[in-house]
């Protein structure tokens, strides 16, 4: 029971290479007869929730006495601006990493708390308020979680054991699927890559319980799939396998997922070809490729009308599955489909099923030292199932009016910025510059919140069972993810909630998206100075703008379109420039023996040192011949880049740093501190320092890309 698809295709950044720019980073039968329906006015009664400011957790600003004034910003620039804070402040025992990020997540999940106790208080909720309220109050009810075990989910294990053919299994995929819970492929609507103005569906491929297929193959990785398989057969014994078929079973899986893991393609793989997500068949073409999964009953049993065209991704994967249905004994699929049901389903449980998801993804995957408290564990529940419903309540109270209006003010300031960038590259030729300049010109920005919210009607919540509700909205959400295949695209549409500390570029819109709730300091301060929010929000809103000219926002046009508008001497000097990229973060050693992998994190390094220089550009024009004041002893400049480091200053613990070194597409902080200011000739002079520092990158090294 996957709690969630494998790849939520409706979230720009999920199908599109992960663009935002912070990494951080699943039926049963329902009782609706005391329910109420979510209304069909979703807007929230704001006037009934207050924000207590007292009790949020502090902003985290630069300051000059984090600097430490021991280490020179020309040799160690992260040591000098966070050296001082990262010692003082260690990882949170719930935490696997923590920094300006996380701190301001403390704080959105702290408003998030406030609204979602008084929600459930409400008496007469309807609409957002209701489904946000009884999501919280039946997932902080422990005695009745407990008291129920592994009952709310014992149907979907009777299933399983009832399949006795191939065509058993393959029907059982069905009709879980139908319910929003695919155990092997994620499947959904996202923009046709040649007709960005509408929706095809798209399957992708999936079914792996770890990070990534190199987690079934690579040395350095052994410990975490035995230590998997014991989480494996520790969870089958906890549904009621015996011990020894437990461990035999577990092994099976592993073989099962093994199998998947050598058709699957790589995290770096998938985030450095975008051409791999767009397989375009019909469904007769996609019939034959599969035998023994048919596409077209599959759209039937979701009740989608078969398209002419769909999206096959990643076609290896699914013809592998295909013949798994025919050669692998119904037996091991059971087990298969057993685990993944209570491994899905366990952080709704009962708590000695919390717990032992706890101790393998948590603790032994990422270090973290101690399990989350149940209401953030409930308040991320609440966005993964109904994030913008909470996030209509969230923007109410928690972002001023006057911050989007600054905001709209400093993407125009970006945007200038950029333009004269493009038009006086010496590298590109006027024809490619063209089409860079028309991309330029259709940039849309989303900022704060949606104009318009998302219609919940239809979604039935109520205060008898958490994970009864938590499936409710799962399959609601499938479907309403659904009903966009071969309609248009609907550009209101965010993929992030208000609520979320992070923001994203979508190719196929051309759109830069700043959700509310990182609009706060270290990034965004309507009472800072602009070398401050330039430093911050500014480079934030450069990044997300050039991630429309990266090695992959750069193969799609001005409409959205997947499509090459470079010449072929321009891509080669392209390609030329990124690999002097690739190898300079192939060069920082993150734990002793392993490198940052400079392909897997080539995107956000382009749009990292494209954006900070563009940030830059805009600050000194927005300051103007003024006289610079000088703050404390501190230039503007070294403002700037003094807070562009604090944004990326950050602990993780040894775990979650090789997760991240293996899968994720943006580079461990302190390294994002330091790449992109040593290759600008702009830095050196505000620090004075010389040829030869360790943050001064001349001739051959410096990389100019944007």
């Amino acid at each position: 029971m996957k709690l969630e698809n494998q790849v939520n295709l409706s979230s720009p950044k999920a199908l599109l290479l992960s663009l935002a720019i912070a990494g951080v980073i699943a039926g049963c039968n329902r009782q609706d007869a005391d329910t109420t329906a979510a209304g069909t006015d979703t807007a929230a009664d704001t006037a009934r929730f207050t924000l207590d400011e007292t009790n949020l957790p502090p902003v985290n600003r630069f300051t000059q006495s984090d600097l430490d004034s021991s280490v020179d910003a020309c040799t160690d620039f992260g040591g000098h601006v966070n050296g001082k804070w990262l010692a003082a402040n260690d990882i949170p025992g719930d935490r696997t990493s923590w920094g300006a990020f996380e701190m301001l997540d403390e704080r959105s999940k702290a408003v998030q708390r406030q609204l979602a106790e008084q929600a459930a208080a409400l008496e007469d909720a309807s609409g957002v308020e209701k489904i946000v309220g009884d999501l919280w109050a039946t997932g902080m009810n422990a005695e009745a979680i407990n008291a129920a075990g592994i009952t709310p989910i014992k149907g979907h294990l009777d299933a399983i054991s009832a399949l006795d053919s191939s065509e058993a299994v393959a029907e059982y995929l069905r009709t879980s699927a139908a319910k929003g819970q695919n155990f092997l492929f994620g499947f959904g609507p996202e923009a046709d890559f040649k007709d960005s103005a509408n929706n095809i569906a798209y399957a992708m491929q999936g079914g792996l319980g770890l990070p990534d297929k190199t987690y079934y193959t690579d040395a350095d990785k052994a410990d975490k799939l035995a230590a998997y398989e014991k989480h494996i057969a520790k969870v089958l014994e906890m549904s009621g396998v015996a011990a020894a078929d437990a461990a035999t079973q577990a092994s099976n899986v592993i073989a099962f997922e093994k199998r998947l893991a050598g058709v699957s393609k790589s995290q770096e793989e998938m985030s450095r070809d975008v051409s791999l997500y767009y397989n375009p068949v019909t469904p007769a073409e996609a019939d034959k490729l599969t035998p023994n999964f048919s596409w077209t009953r599959f759209f039937d049993s979701q009740g989608v009308e078969a398209p002419e065209m769909f999206s096959l991704a990643m076609p290896d994967f699914h013809a592998e599955v295909s013949e798994m249905l025919e050669d692998v004994p119904v037996e091991q699929w059971q087990s298969y489909l057993r685990f993944h049901t209570v491994d899905g389903a366990s952080p709704y449980l009962s708590d000695e099923f919390v717990q032992a998801n706890y101790e393998f993804y948590g603790k032994t995957m990422r270090g973290q030292k101690e399990l989350k408290e149940r209401g953030k564990r409930v308040l991320d529940t609440i966005e993964s199932q109904a994030g913008e419903a909470l996030g209509q309540m969230y923007v109410d109270v928690a972002f001023p009016a006057d911050s989007k209006a600054k905001m709209q003010e400093l993407v125009k300031n970006l945007s200038a910025a950029l333009k004269p960038r493009i038009e006086n590259l010496e590298w590109m030729s006027d024809e490619t510059k063209a089409k860079a300049m028309a991309k330029w010109e259709t940039f849309t920005p989303k900022i704060g919140y949606p104009d318009k919210w998302r219609e919940w009607t239809g979604l039935s919540t109520d205060r008898d069972s958490y994970i009864e509700n938590v499936l409710a909205a799962q399959e609601f959400n499938y479907k309403w993810q659904l009903s966009k295949i071969g309609e248009p695209v609907d550009k209101t549409e965010w993929g992030m909630s208000p609520q979320t500390v992070n923001a994203y570029y979508n190719p196929l819109q051309n759109e830069i998206v700043f959700p509310a709730a990182i609009l706060q300091p270290p990034f965004f301060d309507p009472d800072a100075d602009a070398p401050l929010n330039y430093g911050g929000i500014g480079a934030v809103i450069g990044h997300e703008m050039i991630h429309g000219y990266d090695d992959q926002g750069s193969r799609f046009g001005p409409t959205g379109n997947f499509e090459n508008w470079w010449t072929e001497t321009d891509s080669k000097g392209f390609s030329d420039l990124t690999g002097k990229l690739v190898n300079q973060f192939n060069a920082y050693e993150a734990v002793p023996g392993k490198n940052v992998n400079g392909s897997l994190t080539l995107g956000e390094n382009i749009a990292d040192l494209g954006g900070l220089a563009v940030a830059y550009d805009a600050m000194k024009k927005a300051t103007g011949d003024s006289e610079d004041p000088m703050t404390e002893g501190m230039t503007r400049d070294q403002r700037f880049f003094a807070n562009w480091a604090t944004v990326w200053r950050r602990n993780f613990t040894d775990e979650e740093l090789n997760v991240r070194l293996a899968t994720d597409p943006h580079a461990p902080a302190n390294f994002r501190a330091m790449g992109a200011p040593s290759n600008l000739p702009a830095f050196a002079a505000a620090y004075e320092c010389e040829a030869g520092d360790a943050m001064v990158r001349g001739g051959d090294d410096q990389v100019v890309i944007w």
